[in-house]
C-alpha cells in the first residue's frame, strides 16, 4: 500500500470542509449580487479550489520593486470532494475530461479579509463538450489569502506562490 502524505491529507480534508461552504448562502448576500451574472444563468457546477497565486518580484512604473501577479495554480473539487477541474494561466479551467474555458473578468468585488485576492464575475468561452459544456460565466467567491505580503520583495524576478482558497461557481 502506497504511503499517504500528510499535506495531501490536509488538503483533502480542507476541501471537503470547503465543499460544504459550496452549498450554504453567501455571508454577504449583497456581495454575491454584485458578482451575479446576467439572467439566465444557472449553476451547473459548484467546487472549491486549492491553490496557489503566482507572483515575481518586478520593477513597478516608479522603478520600485514590487510583487506583479504572474497566474493562479489550483485544483477544484466537487461537493464529493473529487478532483473534477484544474485553473491555470489565462485565467483557464481544464476538466479532466478536456474540456477547457478562458476567462475575462466582467465584475470585481473585495474579500471580506483585505489579505485575500478579490472575489470575481468571470464571462467564459463555452467549451463545445464535456463537463464545462456550455459554461457562459465563473463566479469566485468566499476567497480566502492568495496575496503577496506586505513587505516588499527584494530581490528582481523571484517568484512567490502564496496559497489561497475559494469557491468556485460555473454557470450556463
Amino acid at each position: 500500500m502506497p504511503s499517504r502524505s500528510p499535506t495531501r491529507d490536509m488538503l483533502l480534508a480542507l476541501a471537503a470542509g470547503l465543499s460544504l461552504a459550496a452549498f450554504t448562502a453567501p455571508a454577504h448576500a449583497d456581495e454575491a449580487a454584485g458578482l451575479a451574472p446576467p439572467a439566465p444563468a444557472t449553476p451547473v457546477l459548484a467546487t472549491t479550489a486549492t491553490g496557489v497565486q503566482i507572483y515575481s518580484c518586478e520593477y513597478d512604473a516608479d522603478h520600485r520593486l514590487a510583487w506583479a501577479f504572474k497566474r493562479p495554480e489550483a485544483t477544484l473539487f466537487d461537493e464529493n470532494g473529487t478532483l473534477v477541474v484544474r485553473h491555470g494561466a489565462g485565467p483557464s479551467w481544464e476538466a479532466l475530461d478536456g474540456s477547457r474555458i478562458t476567462g475575462k473578468k466582467l465584475a470585481e468585488m473585495p474579500s471580506a479579509s483585505a489579505a485575500s485576492i478579490p472575489q470575481l464575475l468571470l464571462a467564459a468561452t463555452p467549451a463545445a463538450t464535456g463537463t464545462l459544456a456550455g459554461v457562459r460565466f465563473v463566479q469566485r467567491l468566499d476567497t480566502a489569502g492568495g496575496t503577496p505580503p506586505a513587505a516588499t520583495c527584494t530581490t528582481e524576478h523571484a517568484v512567490g506562490r502564496f496559497p489561497y482558497f475559494a469557491r468556485y461557481v460555473f454557470l450556463k
